[in-house]
């Protein structure tokens, strides 16, 4: 019986693998098609009225956009910003949520030995205590009025990125987010890590 259930979960696995093989196979067909006939050429940039943008290139179409053209620098690094941002908390919370299962079926298994299920439940609540303590040190350096914050909390140390919408972080700045981590953590001024996103 042991060994039906586990030749059913690896045929149900090998065909998993293969209907996504198919479709990856599948819509990279059709993406290659509709590439092909766009008629694109890489490193090929124009703009709305025609004018060469490519700085290489010499000649009648090769105008520099006026100020009013491109985009505002502020807003270009206030979406990069907020887009690094999410993209961390997201990276964060998937690497998170992977070690997190792993650790529950750690402790979750009837042959692993109490000293293992243990750790596991240790490290299990140390995580969540880490997230909580990002998701408040977040939430305080942004209550401050900076723009946007991620903290990555680990055993001895923290590192602080912090956006403050284009303007260079004072040393009372610093000091101000130092604060927050300190009391939210009881880290010393010396394991604290704060970067500036730019």
């Amino acid at each position: 019986m042991k060994l039906w259930k586990r030749n059913a979960v690896v045929a149900a696995i090998v065909l998993f693998v293969c209907v996504a093989v198919y479709l990856n196979w599948s819509y990279s067909q059709d993406g290659a098609g509709e590439t092909a006939d766009t008629g694109k050429v890489l490193g090929e940039a124009a703009l709305v009225g025609g004018k060469a943008t490519d700085p290489l290139l010499k000649g009648e179409n090769a105008s520099s956009p006026a100020p009013s053209e491109s985009p505002a620098a502020g807003e270009e690094g206030q979406s990069n910003s907020s887009g690094y941002f999410a993209s961390a908390r997201l990276n964060r919370q998937q690497a998170r949520d992977s070690a997190l299962s792993l650790l529950q079926e750690a402790a979750a298994d009837e042959k692993a030995d109490q000293a293992s299920v243990d750790q596991a439940n240790v490290t299990i609540q140390a995580m969540a205590t880490y997230t909580l303590a990002e998701a408040n040190i977040e939430n305080l350096v942004t209550a401050k009025g900076y723009s946007d914050c991620v903290a990555f909390l680990n055993d001895n140390s923290i590192s602080v990125v912090v956006s403050n919408n284009g303007t260079p972080l004072a040393d009372a700045d610093t000091a101000k987010i130092s604060e927050i981590v300190m009391e939210e953590t009881g880290l010393k001024a010396s394991q604290i890590k704060i970067i500036e996103a730019s």
